[in-house]
């Protein structure tokens, strides 16, 4: 962590909403998405959110050595977005608890505020992550040579 990651730190990130991005996308799989509107899909905003508040703190930790996880959201989805127009994710970091951060976050489609609430980060040191990580995938029957 660099001295410059305090409270205060905003960031607004923009990005143009594809078909990609939509409900019926987010699992091909499930006939009931397919049936469903071609708007935003609350799991993509989801990621999208936790992408403007990485963005917003990545100049201020040892990226990429540290990186930060999500470990809680509670937003609304308050409006349908059709995927066209630009989305705005509006940040900032109200909260720095050695190293759980926590976000106001909003959404907006340029119409209306799509979406509000708060997001958790956690800085890791990358390297010991996917240690960890490694040794949990060690539990799985497949690494046991069971199928």
């Amino acid at each position: 962590m660099k001295d410059s990651l305090k409270t205060g730190l905003k960031y607004e990130h923009r990005f143009l909403l594809p078909v990609s991005k939509t409900v019926p996308a987010l699992y091909p799989e499930a006939p009931e998405f397919l049936a469903m509107p071609e708007v935003f899909a609350t799991g993509y905003m989801v990621g999208f959110l936790e992408w403007a508040c990485i963005k917003c703190i990545n100049p201020h930790i040892d990226w990429p050595i540290e990186q930060t996880v999500g470990t809680h959201i509670n937003v609304s989805h308050q409006a349908a977005t059709p995927p066209g127009l630009e989305i705005i994710a509006s940040v900032e970091l109200i909260e720095v608890d050695g190293k759980r951060l926590v976000f106001n976050v909003e959404a907006h489609d340029g119409v209306e505020t799509i979406s509000k609430g708060r997001h958790e980060r956690f800085i890791i040191n990358k390297e010991r992550f996917d240690e960890k990580l490694e040794s949990k995938k060690l539990l799985l029957p497949s690494a046991n040579g069971k199928t």
